[in-house]
């Protein structure tokens, strides 16, 4: 009977043990990590996302170039993941969370962000907090995380007449845009396509018009940034909506 039970409470235990360590590793996923950009990861900045200066738009020296089924067409800019140091001596026990700006193409040395790899070129600064730089590659594990940022969203507005593009960056919440909307004051809302990255255009003249926008991100959530713009806005000029 004293054998019987104490089985039947390893049992339990193992049990419990069992569906805790599945609970811990809920959401996270396998992938490897290697570095570029320089000790100041000025390299990183003109990415596939469309942001021209990662530091001027607020992402900093947390980001990294993502492999293409990560990527994902440039839907994933923008987005975050938490990332740990899996397996390796050079590994810190710290976890870091970066910003998606950037694709890490096919081809690239070493081959691993040739598809179908899940891979993450870090910054050398966002690798540093991870593991030793000296390792050059490690395995990680990681997950999306929701985005946290400072002010709103922002919308830069470039090209001409005839040819409005619109860059939309600090996107707090999950981060990446999904569909995006715009509204003249003499219009009703417009779909934008997207150009690449997170760059979205219309053909729609709109000059002249205080502008409103609608941003849907992947988890499904919109918000609508109504009069962002006044009647004399201009090409080249950036302006702060609400946030997530």
């Amino acid at each position: 009977m004293v054998t019987g039970m104490r089985s039947f409470l390893m049992t339990v235990a193992v049990l419990l043990f069992t569906e805790k360590a599945f609970r811990v590793a809920d959401g996270w996923s396998t992938a490897h990590a290697t570095f570029y950009g320089g000790s100041d990861a000025s390299g990183t900045n003109n990415g596939a996302c469309g942001y021209s200066n990662v530091f001027a738009l607020g992402y900093g020296t947390m980001t990294a170039a993502l492999s293409a089924p990560l990527f994902n067409d440039g839907l994933s800019c923008g987005a975050c993941f938490q990332i740990q140091c899996s397996g390796d001596a050079a590994c810190y026990s710290n976890s870091i969370t970066v910003t998606a700006t950037n694709l890490c193409p096919q081809g690239s040395y070493g081959g691993w962000c040739d598809y179908p790899n899940a891979h993450f070129d870090l910054s050398q600064p966002a690798f540093s907090q991870l593991a030793q730089t000296v390792a050059g590659h490690v395995t990680v594990n990681y997950q999306r995380v929701n985005c946290n940022r400072q002010g709103g969203v922002r919308f830069q507005i470039d090209g001409h007449t005839y040819f409005m593009q619109t860059l939309i960056y600090n996107v707090g919440g999950s981060g990446d845009v999904v569909a995006v909307q715009v509204k003249g004051s003499k219009t009703g809302w417009i779909s934008m396509t997207r150009g690449w990255g997170q760059n979205w255009q219309t053909g729609t003249v709109l000059d002249g018009q205080a502008l409103s926008f609608s941003v849907k991100t992947s988890d499904g959530k919109t918000l609508y940034h109504n009069n962002v713009a006044d009647s004399n806005w201009k090409y080249g000029q950036t302006f702060e909506g609400a946030q997530f």
